[in-house]
């Protein structure tokens, strides 16, 4: 394991979240930090796609705050994360489907200042450059990932599980410090679901991970701490043998009464 900063990337201070008279999230506090794999889980309706959603900022919080310490930010919006040295991924793989590989995974280089890959498409002279850079980078990224052959293929043309590998390394082309996965395991066999681990692991010692997931098999030995969510509250954080053995836990998600 790579060695965690003292300082997060991420903090969710006393976050509560209203849709109209509904209370989606209340008082919910956890960080992430670089070098840490950061899980957040709960059953079915417990918050963990709002949470998700408000450190992502696609939903503003009513009350509380969403802190980037080390990017010296705060309750930032989807279009500002890139610039703080936040990247995500959504449900799903959300790729382009009239464009390439290599084109998507460029893509998710366009908020990098100075022109960038929507630029170059419109035939601006000032992006050329850094089109040429990020050509370079997304093939990097591709490579890191394992997926450089299929570069010049349409989302169409290749398998669900290579999908998800080209969608993260869209979301890595810019060397984040902090990525967040929105159900990385959905719809991966056995076999990709190992490699995935893999990579998310390796993730670890360059960036801090927040990792939104149901599939526990595959999320228990891959974190370092759990925060579960039932009802829009915090009701548990630790690490995965203590979430185990956890009898708030076991009653809200295992369904177990003690």
């Amino acid at each position: 394991m790579s060695e965690v900063s003292t300082t997060p990337l991420l903090s969710l201070e006393n976050v509560r979240v209203e849709f109209g008279g509904l209370v989606a999230l209340n008082d919910v506090s956890f960080s992430v930090s670089r070098g840490e794999i950061v899980g957040l889980i709960g059953p079915n309706g417990a918050g963990k796609t709002t949470a998700f959603n408000v450190a992502c900022g696609f939903v503003s919080p009513t009350a509380g705050n969403v802190n980037f310490p080390q990017a010296g930010k705060q309750n930032l919006r989807p279009h500002q994360l890139a610039q703080a040295g936040v990247a995500r991924t959504l449900q799903g793989v959300g790729l382009f489907t009239h464009c390439t590989v290599l084109e998507n995974v460029m893509a998710g280089g366009q908020r990098r200042p100075g022109g960038d890959f929507l630029t170059s498409l419109v035939g601006l002279t000032r992006g050329a450059k850094s089109e040429a850079q990020l050509r370079t980078d997304a093939l990097e990224a591709l490579d890191r990932l394992g997926v450089a052959d299929f570069a010049k293929k349409l989302p169409s043309e290749i398998p669900y599980g290579i999908s998800k590998k080209v969608s993260v390394a869209r979301a890595l082309i810019n060397k984040p410090s902090l990525i967040m996965l929105d159900e990385p395991a959905s719809g991966l066999d056995e076999s990709e679901l190992d490699e995935f681990a893999e990579l998310i692991s390796e993730m670890r010692k360059s960036m801090g991970v927040v990792l939104v997931e149901h599939n526990m098999e595959f999320v228990m030995p891959l974190v370092d701490r759990l925060v579960v969510l039932n009802f829009g509250q915090v009701i548990a954080t630790g690490t995965a043998t203590e979430i185990r053995s956890n009898p708030d836990v076991l009653a809200a998600y295992l369904g177990v009464d003690e």
